[in-house]
């Protein structure tokens, strides 16, 4: 077998033991439990090092995964606040965020 077929297979080769890549999660609640059992098993710590690593690569990716699910929601949280005039306006969190350290610089 030539250096060439040795490097073509090892490319197409890329989890260990033959283990297909687990599929991404569809909810953050599929994936934020499927993260606390990764990190119950690495805990554990009886998992080789093969599948610790692949264990620890696969929390990375639910963790990102996470992360953006929640970065989305937060960025569609409207909340209802006061508005000059007294009636209720919506804003979006980060506006509200702002304004409330303003008003907590003005009250000092």
């Amino acid at each position: 077998m030539s250096a060439h077929e040795v490097n073509d297979q090892h490319q197409h080769h890329e989890e260990p033991r033959g283990r297909p890549a687990p599929a991404e999660p569809r909810t953050f609640e599929e994936a934020f439990a499927r993260l606390e059992e990764v990190i119950g098993r690495l805990e554990a710590g009886d998992a080789g090092l093969e599948e610790a690593l692949a264990l620890f690569e696969e929390g990375v990716t639910l963790a990102r995964f996470c992360r953006r699910q929640l970065d989305q929601a937060e960025a569609r949280i409207r909340v209802l606040v006061e508005g000059p005039a007294g009636a209720a306006e919506e804003a979006d969190a980060p506006e509200l965020e702002a304004d409330l350290l303003k008003e907590a610089g003005e009250a000092e």
